[in-house]
């Protein structure tokens, strides 16, 4: 199927479709795809930062969301789901997509051989336009770094800090990630 012949979706049809699906799908101006299956390691990555997020926000009025959660980028239109979602402070859903959560602090991608570029590029740039956002993390999939992307006096600059061992922090919701306790498993070299 060529570009100018694939099918456009309505909002509406496209959250009726995933409301059905036993498959992902990411929605961006009428269009959907299917999003990617994870590796053993792309898991254990996540499971880690969930596990950093859990114990850092125990006793707080925040939640720590796995892939399972859909977050809608309300000012570009992108659903999507994050690999690790953050809200604190009580849900706040979109009104056209009552399953899509429109309020995340902080956003987590572990990246993959297919989705880096995406994950560093288009993506976190729609990321970015989320108001109550402060911070996306990126984890790579390759080797032992992760990075905070974190706004700037609650406007629109971003800044990034990279950390290849000790700790990183993620201040929004004051937790500091140990990168040798998130890759502290080892595993087989991810495809």
């Amino acid at each position: 199927m060529t570009a100018a012949t694939r099918p456009r979706y309505s909002l509406e049809e496209y959250v009726r479709l995933e409301a059905h699906s036993n498959v992902k799908h990411e929605f961006l101006g009428g269009e959907i795809w299917a999003t990617g299956g994870g590796t053993p390691r792309h898991a254990a990555l996540a499971s880690a930062i969930i596990a950093a997020f859990s114990a850092a926000l125990r006793g707080r009025p925040s939640r720590v969301y796995t892939s399972d959660a859909r977050v809608r980028v309300q000012a570009t239109g992108l659903d999507t789901y994050p690999d690790v979602t953050v809200v604190c402070g009580g849900e706040q859903v979109d009104e056209d997509d009552r399953l899509a959560l429109v309020n995340p602090l902080v956003l987590v991608e572990v990246t993959s051989a297919s989705s880096e570029a995406y994950d560093r590029g288009e993506k976190l740039e729609h990321y970015k336009q989320i108001r109550p956002l402060r911070e996306v993390v990126i984890v790579s999939h390759t080797e032992p770094m992760i990075e905070v992307f974190q706004r700037v006096d609650g406007g629109a600059t971003w800044t990034s800090h990279v950390a290849r061992s000790g700790l990183l922090g993620v201040p929004s919701i004051a937790c500091e990630l140990d990168v040798a306790d998130i890759y502290r498993d080892p595993f087989a070299p991810s495809p």
